[in-house]
């Protein structure tokens, strides 16, 4: 994602989704899962709202989103 700077830090986790959330994502570590999940609310929060440019974009009428699918 970016330059690595450590940062430690001391927090109480829910040991049963802690278990769950290792369990799903295969990953290893508490330190692993925690910079995933990070990474993940970081990408997930910086999404742009497409109600944020309503608006802003026209659409061809004859558009058909069907078609650009692999069957």
């Amino acid at each position: 994602m970016g330059r690595c700077i450590d940062m430690r830090t001391n927090v109480v986790l829910d040991d049963r989704l802690v278990s769950e959330a290792l369990r799903l994502s295969k990953l290893r570590t508490k330190k692993s899962l925690i910079h995933k999940a990070l990474e993940e609310f970081v990408v997930n929060h910086s999404r742009l709202d497409l109600r944020e440019i309503r608006g802003q974009i026209e659409f061809s009428e004859d558009y058909n989103y069907k078609a650009t699918r692999e069957p």
